[in-house]
């Protein structure tokens, strides 16, 4: 693993052992340890596509900031901060990104759009996804501890294209769901519809 940059261009407010610190309280070493490989593989993918490093490191760190949050923290969030109240029927899977982006906000005062808008979509993806939010999505996905059936191919795809990636783990994410009897995140659905189905697909690269 690379040193860590320190943070130049003022994007949060604070040092990069300042934010690694914050992230760490809220997280167990594990699951903070994932973090600082997500923020390692963002920064390379970043690199290898034309994207500001220091902002895909600042994102892969800040991912699972709310992983590990109650469910009663995240229903009162989409009660009180005006998101889609369908929301509170589904879990954490969904809830870390797309209601966690509120915590970062509200806790660390970081108010970049750019971040917080991969975080949301780190778990669900959408039909159009900026190149920091497809690189972000990717690098939780094949950061190097994981180990699944497939990682390798994602791993593959991912170096060749990131929307071939995108497309990989959204199709991964769908049979998932499906074969565990879940229920699918709207979002999802038209993540892969637009993704994969070639339904309206919008993909920037």
């Amino acid at each position: 693993m690379s040193q860590p940059i320190e943070y130049q261009e003022n994007l949060v407010p604070y040092t990069h052992a300042e934010l690694m610190a914050k992230v760490a309280a809220q997280l167990t070493d594990s699951r903070y340890q994932h973090c600082l490989r997500v923020e390692q593989t963002s920064r390379d993918l970043a690199v290898a596509n034309g994207v500001d490093p220091e902002l895909a490191a600042i994102t892969g760190l800040l991912h699972d900031y709310a992983k590990q949050r109650d469910d009663a923290t995240f229903i009162k969030i989409i009660q009180t901060h005006g998101l889609d109240p369908e929301l509170v029927h589904y879990g954490n899977g969904v809830w870390h990104g797309v209601v966690g982006a509120e915590l970062i906000k509200d806790e660390l005062h970081i108010y970049n759009e750019d971040i917080l808008n991969a975080v949301r979509l780190h778990t669900v993806g959408a039909p159009y996804m900026p190149k920091l939010a497809q690189i972000v999505f990717m690098a939780d996905f094949i950061e190097p501890n994981r180990d699944f059936p497939g990682v390798d191919e994602a791993r593959k795809l991912t170096k060749q294209s990131l929307a071939a990636g995108v497309r990989y783990q959204i199709q991964h994410t769908l049979a998932y769901l499906v074969e565990k009897g879940q229920a699918v995140y709207p979002q999802t659905l038209a993540t892969y519809n637009a993704w994969v189905g070639g339904v309206g697909a919008v993909t920037p690269n």
